[in-house]
């Protein structure tokens, strides 16, 4: 999901950059786009890549912590050698 969201926010940062520079070519549906809405769509872009990136970071932490629990449990403290 974190590489979901780096993808995200490329594409929203070229779209921006494209849009601020001739708002004709990624609006080029419209009849009069304007920078505006180039703007807007680039604000909402950004959100969700932020929002995507914050719910990756935090699935991959308690997929860490799981496992962690898991490795504590298949082997216990006490079998462990004693180091020297």
């Amino acid at each position: 999901m974190i590489d979901a969201a780096f993808h995200v926010i490329i594409y929203t940062t070229i779209f921006f950059a494209l849009g601020m520079y001739k708002p004709q070519w990624p609006l080029f549906f419209l009849k009069q786009p304007s920078r505006f809405i180039i703007v807007a769509i680039s604000t909402m872009g950004l959100m969700i890549g932020g929002t995507l990136f914050g719910e990756g970071h935090k699935q991959a932490k308690l997929l860490q912590k799981k496992t962690e629990q898991a490795m504590e449990v298949a082997t216990p403290a006490s079998e462990l050698p004693a180091v020297k």
